[in-house]
Order: structure tokens, then sequence, then C-alpha cells
């Protein structure tokens, strides 16, 4: 009887010895993916944050009006142009 303990105690041994190892190995996958993924993140952000740059760039009243300008051909109307409409 006390073989068969011994056998069950040894392989129980084992079995945990294989499972803390595998475990470690898995932590160690996943520990690489999230530094990854905190990565990309960061990069992501930097963009994020050069988009809003541009895109606050492109949407200021000067560059409107320069664009409105030189590709439409817009301009400010004169004064004997302007209309006042009242109710």
């Amino acid at each position: 009887m006390s073989r068969v303990l011994l056998g069950v105690l040894l392989v129980a041994i084992v079995g945990s010895g294989i499972a803390v190892a595998y475990e470690r190995y898995r932590h160690r996958q996943l520990f690489v993916e999230l530094t990854k993924r905190e990565r990309e993140r960061d990069e992501l952000n930097i963009e994020f944050g050069r988009l809003q740059l541009e895109q606050a760039t492109w949407a200021q009243a000067n560059r409107i009006d320069q664009v409105a300008r030189e590709r439409l051909g817009m301009k400010f109307p004169e004064a004997e142009d302007i209309v006042v409409v009242r109710q």
C-alpha cells in the first residue's frame, strides 16, 4: 500500500512541477505580448496626437481663408454688395 501511495505522490509531484514550468512559460509569453501591445498603444497615441495637431492646423480660420481665396477664387464682398434683410 505504501508503494502505491509513494507512486501516486511521485506522479503528483512530477505533474505539479510540469504544471508550474508550463505556467511560467505561459506567463513569459503573455508578458511579451503585453509589452508589445503597450508599445503599439504608445505609438498609436503619438500618431493620434500628431493627427490632432494636423487637424487643428488645417482647421485654422486663416488657412480656410487662404484655401477659399486661392483654390475657389472667393473673396469678401464689397460694402456696396452687402444687403441687410430685416423682418
